[in-house]
């Protein structure tokens, strides 16, 4: 009788221990724009919570309504996100945008040859 009821516990904690995390859906777009200089604290904030340091130079941030979900410096590529979020998705985009943002830059400074 006491080792059913140990199993029962122990069945009971495992399903506990592995359940999938439930991440809520939200009605609210994922934004990528340019970190401006009102941005410096929220970035900071984002970097302390991340146990990181603030991404220097140019910074893209992903915001997802109001709310602060990654940085990523164009720069190095340092990138620093909110572990309490599912945000490794914000973080892969904000990384396309950059090298989007790096190959337009490199056409810009090196003109194609055209035939005619």
């Amino acid at each position: 009788m006491y080792e059913g009821c140990l199993s029962t516990n122990m069945c009971l904690m495992l399903n506990q221990l592995t359940r999938r995390k439930e991440i809520p859906v939200t009605n609210s777009s994922l934004r990528i724009r340019q970190a401006r200089l009102t941005d410096v604290a929220a970035v900071a904030r984002l970097a302390a919570l991340d146990s990181s340091h603030v991404p220097q130079g140019d910074v893209l941030l992903a915001e997802v309504g109001d709310e602060l979900w990654a940085a990523f410096s164009l720069e190095d590529g340092h990138h620093i996100a909110d572990p309490l979020r599912p945000s490794a998705d914000a973080v892969l985009m904000l990384g396309q945008r950059a090298r989007q943002l790096h190959r337009r830059e490199r056409r810009a400074s090196h003109p194609r040859l055209r035939f005619a």
